[in-house]
C-alpha cells in the first residue's frame, strides 16, 4: 500500500510538471502572428507609388493594422478592407467599410465624407501649378513628370448610393460613371411624382475663371435617353453640341440621336438645315422647335479620336475648339456648350480642359492645367481619364501657345 501511494504521488508530480511546460511553450505561439503581421506590413510598402494611401494589413486571425504611408500620425481605426468586388468610394485607392463587430452597439451607418474623401476634396480645390509659356514647353518634354502629377489627382467618382433616384441605373451607359449630385443637370419633370424623369447622366461644368455652367459634360445618348438629351439641350438653351466619339468602336458608344432631315424627340422637333463635311469633323446646323418657339443649334461631330487613346496630332482638336469658341462668343447670353463622348469624362474632359487652358493662355499668358483638371473633377468625377490624355492636353496647350507667339511676332 505504501509503495502504491508513493507511485501515485510521483505520477501526479509528473503531470503537474508537464502542464507547466505546456504553459511555458504557449507564449511564443501567441506572439507569432504579430511577427507575421510586421513582415506583411513591410512587404506592402511601395515607396515608388506617389499617392499617399491608407493600407490595411490583415493577419491570419483577422486583426488589422492601419498604416498611413508618407504620414507621421497613425490612429486606431474601426475600419477594415472590403471584400473584393464592392465598388470603391470616390477616389479611393483602398476601399474601406465599417467593421460593426468591433464597435458594439452603435447608431445606424450614415454616409458622411471619410477623412480620406475630405483630403481628396481639399486637394482638388487647392492643387495648382502655374506654368509660364517657356515652362509649358519644357514640361511637355517631361512625360514622366506629367504622369506622376496626374496620378496624384483624386478621381472623385460617385457612389451610386449618393443618387437618391430609384432605377436611375437604367439611364446610365456605364454603371460606374455617374453624375456628381451637387452639379448634375436636373430635367424639368414631366410628372412631379416621377423623380426618374428629372434624371440625366450630365453635369454642369465651370469654365474659365470659375464661370458657372459654361459647359455640360454628358454621356453619349442611349436608345432610352435620346428624348432626355434633346429636352436638356432645349431646356438649357445650348447653342453648340460637341460629339467626340464614333457611334461604334468595338461596342456601341452612342446611338444616332439626330435625324437625317426631321425628327420628333418627345416634345422637341429637330430639323437639319445643312451639313458641312470638314477634314476631321462634320458640322450640322440644326433648328429645334417646341410649340411656337425655336432655337438654333450647331452640332460638331469629331470622329478621328481613337477610343481610350489620343490622336497623333493635337491640331484637329485645337481647330475644333477654336470653331466652337467662335460660336460660343457669337451666342453670348445663351446656355452651356454641351460636350459628350461615350462616358462623358475622357475625351469630353480633354476638350473642356483644352478650351479653358487656351482661354487662360490668351487672357493671362500663363496656364494651370493641374488646377483646371482638378476643377473639372470636382464637377464630374474622372474627367480627363488617363495620364496619356493629360499629356495630350498639355501638347494641345503648347501648340496653341506657339500660335499665340507667332501672332505676337506678326
Amino acid at each position: 500500500m505504501i509503495l502504491y501511494r508513493l507511485k501515485e504521488k510521483f505520477q501526479l508530480s509528473l503531470r503537474q510538471d508537464k502542464e507547466k511546460n505546456q504553459e511555458i511553450h504557449l507564449s511564443p505561439i501567441v506572439l507569432q502572428p504579430a511577427h507575421s503581421e510586421d513582415k506583411t506590413a513591410n512587404s506592402m510598402v511601395q515607396p515608388e507609388q506617389a499617392p499617399k494611401v491608407l493600407s490595411v494589413v490583415v493577419d491570419p486571425q483577422g486583426q488589422y493594422t492601419p498604416e498611413i504611408k508618407a504620414a507621421t500620425a497613425v490612429c486606431p481605426s474601426p475600419f477594415k478592407m472590403k471584400p473584393i468586388g464592392l465598388q470603391e468610394r470616390r477616389g479611393s485607392n483602398v476601399s474601406l467599410t465599417l467593421d460593426m463587430s468591433s464597435l458594439g452597439n452603435v447608431e445606424p451607418f450614415v454616409a458622411i465624407p471619410t477623412p480620406r474623401e475630405k483630403v481628396a476634396m481639399e486637394y482638388l480645390q487647392s492643387a495648382s501649378r502655374i506654368l509660364t509659356r517657356s515652362q509649358l514647353r519644357d514640361v511637355v518634354a517631361s512625360s514622366h513628370l506629367l504622369q506622376s502629377e496626374f496620378m496624384e489627382i483624386p478621381m472623385n467618382f460617385v457612389d451610386p448610393k449618393e443618387i437618391d433616384i430609384p432605377r436611375h441605373g437604367t439611364k446610365n451607359r456605364y454603371k460606374t460613371i455617374l453624375p456628381n449630385p451637387l452639379s448634375r443637370v436636373c430635367l424639368r419633370p414631366k410628372n412631379v411624382t416621377d423623380s426618374l424623369s428629372t434624371y440625366i447622366n450630365a453635369n454642369y461644368i465651370r469654365g474659365y475663371s470659375g464661370k458657372e455652367k459654361a459647359f455640360i459634360a454628358t454621356q453619349g445618348p442611349m436608345i432610352n435617353t435620346v428624348n432626355d438629351f434633346w429636352q436638356m439641350v432645349w431646356q438649357e438653351d445650348s447653342p453648340v453640341i460637341v460629339m467626340i466619339t464614333k457611334l461604334k468602336e468595338k461596342n456601341e458608344k452612342c446611338v444616332l440621336y439626330w435625324p437625317e432631315k426631321r425628327g420628333i424627340y418627345g416634345k422637341v422637333e429637330v430639323l437639319v438645315i445643312s451639313v458641312n463635311e470638314c477634314d476631321n469633323y462634320t458640322v450640322r446646323n440644326l433648328v429645334l422647335k417646341q410649340g411656337s418657339h425655336t432655337q438654333r443649334v450647331k452640332h460638331y461631330w469629331y470622329t478621328s479620336w481613337p477610343d481610350h487613346k489620343t490622336p497623333d496630332s493635337a491640331q484637329p482638336l485645337l481647330q475644333l475648339m477654336l470653331d466652337v469658341e467662335e460660336d460660343r462668343l457669337a451666342s453670348a447670353g445663351r446656355g452651356p456648350v454641351v460636350v459628350h463622348c461615350s462616358a462623358g469624362i475622357g475625351r469630353t474632359g480633354c476638350f473642356i480642359a483644352t478650351s479653358i487652358g487656351c482661354r487662360q493662355l490668351r487672357e493671362e499668358g500663363v496656364v494651370d492645367a493641374l488646377s483646371i483638371v482638378c476643377q473639372l473633377r470636382v464637377d464630374r468625377g474622372g474627367m480627363v481619364q488617363t495620364s496619356e490624355q493629360y499629356e495630350f492636353v498639355h501638347h494641345a496647350l503648347c501648340l496653341y501657345e506657339s500660335r499665340l507667339s507667332a501672332e505676337t511676332v506678326q
